[in-house]
């Protein structure tokens, strides 16, 4: 396989969409358009039989930029990983797909398989998308969580600045506001998910093809809508030094499936104080007048916790039906995560939330954090008990 110099490889590259989603390098448009039908089939030799011409492509084909190498992983991969949901590890039917597993991994500066931004962000739209099924909740699906990264980026832009300026800054409680803003995206995308994706079809028909194949003898998950980094923004806002060990791991585990820039992100700020431990420790020191910045900076954490406390609890809400003992396939989530420990993450949310409750919450906050349509899924009592 023909790549560039490793050492000129652009790390913009990974956030130039249209153009990874433009490359073709290995000619695979009308080969995977045939995805649907031959996984609908189970047709376990004409997958074989395509993975294995793209695995020859791959290898005599010049990749000229990093675009081009990140489209032909996805490409790779999203073979491979039918051919697993069919019971068949890529690499023991086609041996020589390991090597180019590992170069374009290697050159990427990511694991060596597909992640959720293949097969998101990085897929093409309209007629050249790629799926694995013809049903288009799979496109919501994978709609919801494309909606969702440009506003992940901003949050740890935004984690990043709060890091490391003083909660008393009068900067600070209106920049976690910009959080909670960016943070909203996630709500939005999984109200679209719970009214559009029924969790039969997640569980039953999408949940499959996330299962892990092992490559060089280590196991890798597949594109798990997990693997976007909210987690990233709990590590700086509680998570760095009021977790829980199954959390931790959790992190620990996941942070190998993020873009390199976002494990630096995470190399920076595991160990650091973070937002909630800060605003607590000046809350405590306080004496005599209060300080009013860093009440105002507890608030605006409050109504920041209180934004991911919504998203946790609709997304366990949206697991429990999905992972329910009559509809379930899998024990754990695709990201590698059971219920309870959503259950867990959801009570740390809201043990942090009520942390930060020194103030009444203003109208203005509550008009725009809590739900206002009575036709939204936050109104309806299951979507209410999940986060109550």
């Amino acid at each position: 396989m023909n790549l560039p110099n490793s050492n000129h490889f652009d790390e913009l590259a990974y956030f130039n969409i249209k153009a990874i989603q433009n490359q073709d390098p290995l000619c695979a448009d009308a080969i995977l358009s045939l995805l649907p039908e031959l996984n609908r089939n189970a047709d376990i030799p004409e997958l074989t039989r395509i993975l294995r011409q793209l695995t020859i492509r791959v290898s005599e084909t010049p990749i000229q930029t990093a675009e081009a190498a990140l489209a032909a992983m996805r490409d790779l991969g999203i073979v491979a990983g039918s051919l697993k949901r069919h019971g068949i590890e890529p690499i023991s039917a086609v041996p020589e797909l390991e090597v180019p597993l590992l170069v374009l991994g290697d050159y990427t500066r990511m694991i060596p398989r597909d992640t959720v931004h293949h097969y998101t962000s990085w897929n093409p739209t309209g007629e050249r998308r790629r799926t694995y099924t013809d049903d288009e909740q799979e496109r919501w699906l994978q709609d919801a969580v494309v909606r969702v990264f440009p506003n992940l980026s901003a949050s740890l832009a935004i984690s990043e600045t709060l890091s490391e300026m003083d909660p008393r800054d009068a900067r600070f409680a209106p920049m976690v506001g910009m959080l909670g803003d960016a943070s909203r995206a996630m709500i939005e995308a999984i109200d679209s998910v719970t009214s559009r994706v029924s969790p039969i079809f997640f569980a039953q028909e999408m949940r499959p093809y996330f299962e892990e194949f092992t490559v060089n003898g280590v196991s890798y998950l597949g594109p798990a809508a997990a693997q976007a980094p909210l987690w990233l923004v709990d590590l700086c806002v509680w998570a760095s030094d009021r977790n829980e060990p199954e959390y931790n791991r959790f992190l620990v585990e996941s942070v190998h499936y993020s873009l390199p820039s976002w494990r630096d992100f995470y190399a920076r700020h595991a160990c650091k104080a973070s937002l909630v431990t800060k605003v607590a420790s000046l809350l405590e020191q306080q004496t005599g007048e209060p300080d009013e910045a860093a009440i105002q900076s507890a608030g605006s954490l409050a109504d920041l916790l209180y934004l991911l406390k919504v998203f946790r609890g609709r997304h366990i809400g949206i697991a429990r039906r999905a992972y329910a003992p009559e509809v379930r396939l899998y024990e754990q989530g695709s990201g590698g995560a059971p219920v309870a420990l959503l259950k867990q993450i959801l009570d740390l949310t809201r043990e942090n939330e009520k942390l930060m409750q020194v103030r009444p919450r203003s109208h203005q906050h509550q008009g725009a954090l809590r739900p206002a349509s009575a036709n939204s899924a936050a109104s309806q009592p299951q979507a209410r008990e999940t986060y109550a």
